[in-house]
């Protein structure tokens, strides 16, 4: 049932755009375009949610994303090699993610501090580095990494598309069924007694910042493969989606319960909300505003799915307020 509110949102959501905007969402094109747009918002939504379950928050992941994309840019231009700008982007991510990781563990910084901070710094970095220049990458287009990972399988499927599923998979099974994972929610739960049952508190965190910092990166790579270009202010536009599918996929604001799952559909859910809306013929300035709606929908009816002794309350104060 892991999910369970987050595919019926997702669903009511589909099919209300099937009813309202038939000629859009009743044809494939319109999907096949969810399933390039989507991915790289949905792997940074995967790595917040272990994040968040921890009890902890990035907000500096839009900025690594900036960054590593520098990083894979620039190694592009003076290699050459595709496949080495991918593992620069992505060390680029890591390293964010252990200065990160560091300073909340060692340090004793809380997460929200040290990722404001750190999301101005590698932005910064980025457009010092960059000159606040873009940089066309089309040379890209016919080598095999792009292939890999922007290009389509038997012309159809986005590649993007199985690289998220992929990794949603893998980190269910993390997150489920790996000891990080639980200790991960342990520590979400509650950080003292995790310490108390002989789990490394400091060495976790840092990994799991380092994990998010190495995800960030990866959602560079599927962006920039994408779009064949290097902007330094790629990414900006994630952080308000990405918690957003986060928390409309069920996990927890308090840490301790996280579903990836959820999180894979809250994130298309999002995605597909602005366009959707403008399908319908709605002025586009109210999209914020039923995103917000959805968004608040979603977290009750989880909220009530997971605690229906929240509904029996509510049931019995209206009542009362009956009489």
């Amino acid at each position: 049932m892991e999910g369970l509110p987050s595919l019926v949102v997702f669903a009511l959501v589909v099919g209300l755009f099937m009813a309202t905007a038939p000629r859009v969402f009743l044809g494939w094109p319109i999907y096949f375009s969810f399933l390039t747009t989507v991915p790289p918002l949905a792997v940074l939504a995967i790595g917040l949610t272990l994040v968040i379950a921890a009890g902890e928050i990035d907000l500096s992941f839009p900025s690594v994303m900036a960054f590593s994309g520098f990083l894979f840019a620039w190694c592009v231009n003076t290699t050459g090699s595709a496949w080495l700008a991918i593992i620069a982007a992505l060390a680029g991510g890591a390293l964010v993610g252990v200065v990160n990781g560091v300073l909340v563990a060692v340090v004793g910084v809380p997460s929200i501090i040290v990722t404001i901070g750190t999301q101005f710094l590698w932005a910064g970095v980025a457009s010092i580095l960059s000159g606040g220049l873009s940089n066309a990458l089309q040379q890209l287009a016919s080598g095999s990494a792009y292939a890999v990972f922007a290009g389509t399988l038997f012309g159809v499927l986005p590649m993007q598309a199985l690289w998220a599923l992929g990794l949603a998979i893998f980190m269910w099974f993390i997150l489920n069924r790996h000891r990080f994972g639980e200790h991960v929610l342990f520590i979400g739960d509650n950080r003292n007694v995790a310490k108390v049952v002989g789990i490394n508190v400091l060495r976790e965190t840092v990994k799991l910042f380092t994990l998010m910092g190495v995800l960030a990166g990866f959602a560079t790579v599927l962006l920039t493969l994408e779009n064949l270009n290097y902007f330094s202010t790629q990414g900006q536009g994630y952080l308000l989606p990405a918690l957003a599918g986060v928390f409309i996929g069920g996990t927890s604001v308090f840490g301790g319960t996280a579903t990836i799952v959820g999180t894979f559909f809250g994130t298309f859910v999002i995605g597909m909300l602005e366009a959707g809306i403008v399908a319908t013929g709605i002025a586009g300035f109210w999209v914020q505003a039923i995103e917000g709606v959805v968004f608040i929908v979603a977290v009750i009816l989880h909220l009530l799915v997971e605690n229906p002794a929240r509904l029996r309350v509510l049931r019995e104060k209206f009542r009362l307020g009956r009489r």
